[in-house]
């Protein structure tokens, strides 16, 4: 797990490094080969905002979130991140196993209902 923290247009604080590289390092367990993560913290426009991009084998992801607090849009480009890898996780399964999709278990279950109201 390689983790690069870039500031910009704000001094560097060990307690904003530390967070994180403790919320970014959380997603390894979602992802199958080790990651590195670009983690670009901001100040915009009196915004404080959270840009990251994370590579893990071929798979990548961004997000990024801007808030009053850089805590609180850490927090949220986080969640983004782990949303996105979850969702990428379920098309994958769903792909391998070759499932039912939605729509047609839909069709299915409104089929078998009509039949057993005649």
């Amino acid at each position: 797990m390689n983790i690069a923290i870039t500031f910009r247009h704000l001094e560097s604080s060990d307690a904003i490094k530390q967070y994180a590289q403790e919320k970014i390092g959380r997603l390894q367990k979602f992802l199958r080969k080790p990651m590195k993560a670009t983690v670009t913290l901001s100040i915009e426009k009196g915004e404080q905002m959270a840009e990251v991009q994370v590579t893990a084998g071929s798979e990548h992801y961004t997000a990024k979130e801007t808030s009053e607090n850089m805590y609180a849009s850490l927090d949220r480009v986080c969640d983004k991140l782990e949303h996105q890898v979850n969702n990428a996780k379920g098309k994958k399964l769903a792909a391998t196993s070759k499932g039912m999709k939605a729509h047609d278990f839909a069709a299915e279950q409104e089929r078998l209902a009509a039949a057993n109201e005649e």
